[in-house]
């Protein structure tokens, strides 16, 4: 296996790099991120070194870096997460996200087609079905119905994905995951940004009444997941990733305090984010059934092991915090 990697100097694309490479020594994965301020190598430095993994700085926009890339390499399958990924950066402004998660993989499925590729997995999000009540989870036949300008470039690109599948018979297989945590998470996120401003002890901000609520699942388990889909997912469809853990962001933050000896008196209600999605939760059983995939670590071990991973690496967290 040749397999190029978009994002993977990210959270969630690194994880999967260093996933891929230890359990299949044999494949070359080629690590192709243009390094915004989400992607840092700091993350890839346990695999420094290694032959089987080659890292390209470049664009998803960049047509021509992206031929090039894959000529050199005889890339046979692709899998797609960089992306810009922030909510309140997409709120703020649209435009880059726009870009980068619709029309870049445009320019990415192009090149997937020029090159013929025996598999292209499209890393997609729950956001892009929308919100639900109180009751309820997310299914793959469920309309997208995106609420936010980040939510709405994945929908659109997952449609575009399933478009040059039904169109041109590119083997596209599409993801759809539940909120990640895990170590090397960008502080702005929700957990680590917890935990990180916990540690300095700075006030957690929790939007609104602190009620809405996500499913959450370790990293790990979504990397053993996308490698069931590549291996043994059928072409044309879409599969839910999740954990089936949900907790409200109240919870998550007294948990996070509980856990590092702090008061809730730390928690600092804040103005609620507009067209803030009040719930997901997601349905895998289409994944545990077809493709005998299951999440393996429990939210409380994972949460306890990530806390721990802040608390020893602050020299990687600290320097990407704004104080």
């Amino acid at each position: 296996m040749n397999i190029l990697v978009t994002g993977g100097a990210g959270f969630i694309g690194s994880h999967f790099v260093k996933y891929m490479l230890s359990t299949y020594p044999g494949c070359l994965i080629v690590n192709y991120d243009f390094l915004t301020y989400a992607g840092n190598l700091e993350t890839l430095r346990e695999i420094e070194g290694n032959s089987k993994h080659i890292f390209v700085k470049g664009s998803i926009n960049d047509s021509e870096l992206l031929h090039e890339t894959m000529r050199k390499h005889s890339i046979d399958i692709i899998v797609h997460f960089a992306a810009e990924t922030h909510v309140d950066k997409s709120i703020q402004s649209s435009s880059r996200f726009t870009q980068t998660n619709l029309g870049g993989t445009q320019v990415l499925l192009d090149a997937a087609l020029t090159f013929q590729v025996d598999r292209y997995i499209q890393i997609s999000t729950d956001e892009v079905y929308g919100s639900l009540g109180d009751t309820g989870s997310f299914q793959e036949t469920d309309s997208l119905l995106p609420n936010s300008p980040y939510s709405a470039s994945k929908a659109g690109a997952d449609l575009l994905a399933r478009a040059y599948y039904k169109t041109y018979g590119l083997p596209v297989v599409i993801t759809r995951c539940s909120n990640n945590y895990g170590s090397f998470q960008h502080p702005e996120k929700v957990i680590p940004l917890f935990i990180t401003n916990a540690l300095v002890k700075k006030q957690l901000p929790v939007y609104g009444s602190g009620k809405n609520v996500r499913d959450w699942i370790h990293v790990r388990d979504h990397c053993s997941a996308i490698d069931a889909v590549l291996h043994r997912g059928s072409l044309g469809e879409t599969y839910n990733v999740g954990g089936s853990n949900e907790r409200s962001n109240i919870e998550l933050a007294e948990l996070i305090l509980y856990e590092l000896g702090l008061p809730s008196s730390f928690i600092e209600f804040v103005a609620d984010r507009p067209g803030h999605d009040y719930r997901y939760a997601i349905d895998s059983s289409k994944l545990i059934n077809s493709l005998g995939w299951k999440p393996e670590i429990s939210f409380t071990d994972g949460l306890k092991e990530t806390i721990t991973w802040y608390m020893q690496n602050e020299d990687w967290w600290k320097p990407l915090k704004p104080f």
